[in-house]
């Protein structure tokens, strides 16, 4: 029996939501040079996904937060997201900004937030970790309190790891980098040579050169 990871993997590599070219390697706007790009919002595109990553989300949400009170999207990847998640467990919705909006209320968080009300936030995609854990404190410095997180993809580096531990945030993904090259070698995506590229890459992004 597939394992949800494994399902998530093929979806994304179906739609081309990832794309893998360890021999012509993406330039990241960081400037990492990179094997890999994950574009989640793809999924959008295709019901048949929207739908299985929308029902994965909601049922982790109430098995892991049955108390929640609001489910919060980090913009932009995760507005939609987020949304359809709140809408199959009818729960108030809210994103957050990643910048303070330049005019009018200025709002950082887009929604009705009360303080004390507990929140799960909804993300696409985790990288380093740090745009997400943004969202995070806005949550906190409303008054609310933050349950936990739930992502489609994370690279899994370790200063993402870190990075959430500190903060003392759960992080739940769906699927991830590690378990996704398994898939990718047995299906074809990719040959035994670029796995090794692969698991290169992920010991030093930021310092890798194909």
């Amino acid at each position: 029996m597939e394992k949800l990871a494994e399902i998530v993997a093929k979806q994304l590599l179906q739609i081309k939501a990832i794309k893998l070219q360890p021999a012509n390697p993406f330039t990241w706007a960081s400037g990492w040079n990179s094997p890999i790009y994950c574009d989640n919002r793809k999924t959008l595109s295709y019901p048949e996904v929207r739908d299985f990553i929308k029902l994965e989300f909601a049922r982790l949400v109430l098995e892991k937060y049955p108390d929640v009170d609001v489910v919060a999207g980090v913009a932009t990847g995760a507005i939609a997201q987020g949304a359809l998640v709140a809408d199959s467990i009818n729960k108030p919705f809210i994103y957050v900004r990643s910048a303070a909006k330049g005019h009018g209320l200025t709002n950082l968080i887009e929604g009705d937030l009360k303080p004390g009300q507990k929140v799960v936030v909804i993300e696409d995609l985790i990288s380093t970790g740090g745009s997400s854990l943004k969202a995070v404190e806005a949550i906190r410095e409303s008054g609310a309190e933050v349950l936990g997180m739930l992502a489609i993809f994370t690279y899994g580096f370790p200063v993402a790891s870190e990075a959430f531990e500190n903060a003392g945030v759960e992080l739940t993904t769906l699927s991830s980098y590690e378990e996704m090259i398994p898939f990718a070698s047995a299906s074809g995506y990719v040959s035994a040579e670029d796995v090794a590229t692969l698991q290169e890459w992920r010991k030093d992004p930021a310092n890798w050169k194909k």
